[in-house]
């Protein structure tokens, strides 16, 4: 059995004048190998004229780089996000308990060998 959960956030910046927004990266949206099965999701962004680029860091975590290229008076970042929470067996993986074996051939009695194996440098 699992329950919805319904997430909400607003970031919110009012200027007393009218203003320049700079490249802006929001890391507001849920990772794609996150084991929880999200259900909605949602992003809206104000001033309403900007453009939008959803990136990959190297993690595979999403962003978003938002240009902006009028002048404003606000920012405002509004996420809307509904999660189904299930139970997760932390342990759900498989573990083979038989050691792979590595096979070399090497003469094991010839120090040099090894050391020029694991040195490159030379």
């Amino acid at each position: 059995m699992s329950i919805n959960v319904a997430l909400h956030h607003v970031t919110h910046y009012h200027y007393d004048r009218l203003i320049n927004l700079g490249p802006q990266v929001v890391r507001l949206r849920p990772a794609p190998h996150c084991r929880t099965r999200i259900l909605s999701y949602s992003l809206r962004v104000e001033p309403a004229k900007h453009f939008i680029n959803w990136q990959q860091d190297p993690q595979a975590n999403y962003l978003a780089r938002l240009v902006f290229p009028e002048t404003t008076r606000k920012f405002r970042i509004e996420v809307d996000l509904v999660a189904e929470m299930a139970v997760i067996n932390p342990f759900d993986f498989s573990w083979n308990p038989t050691p792979s074996i590595i096979r070399s051939n090497m003469n094991p009695g010839s120090a040099w060998s090894s050391r020029r194996t694991l040195d490159r440098s030379r």
